[in-house]
């Protein structure tokens, strides 16, 4: 790989670092607008016609978004200390372990956390389960990345060593 090619990729990981950032910020706020901020405005100029109930069901409905930014904070991250020339392997282990563990909660949560909350706020009524299949693929993809960086991370101490013995 040239030099060239090397200061491509890490332009384009500083670019695609300032992009993660952009999104979690923007989503980010978005989620404070529509759930914090808007009730609030409501609920100080005497407008606001929902229940306390209502309010937290929806911040639980909004929970696993949580997780889903954490993880695109974490590649963000990454990719920021991929263009200031960190190693790959162990940014890389890092990161699929992060953003796998992250990914696999806010699954996990989206099909079994969230129903089950939301039945003992509203009083027992709806499934233990929400048959989500993004929230499943999400979860899946989530743990395989997790077993991933396991794997990377055991790989690396291989290399080290043997490169120790060489």
């Amino acid at each position: 790989m040239s030099q060239t090619d090397i200061d491509r990729f890490r332009q384009r990981c500083a670019q695609f670092r300032w992009l993660a950032v952009f999104m979690v910020v923007s989503v980010g706020a978005l989620l404070a607008l529509i759930h914090f901020v808007a009730p609030g405005v409501l609920l100080a100029r005497g407008d606001y016609t929902g229940t306390s109930t209502g309010w937290v069901a929806q911040l639980i409905w909004a929970l696993p978004t949580v997780f889903y930014l954490f993880a695109v904070w974490s590649i963000g991250a990454a990719m920021g200390q991929l263009s200031k020339g960190r190693l790959i392997q162990p940014t890389l282990v890092h990161a699929l372990r992060r953003v796998g563990l992250a990914l696999g909660l806010g699954g996990l949560f989206h099909v079994f956390g969230v129903p089950n909350v939301i039945r003992l706020i509203e009083g027992g009524r709806g499934g233990f389960a929400w048959f989500d299949v993004a929230g499943m693929t999400l979860g899946m993809i989530g743990g395989a990345l997790f077993l991933l960086g396991g794997v990377m991370e055991q790989a690396g101490k291989v290399q080290a060593e043997l490169d120790e013995m060489i």
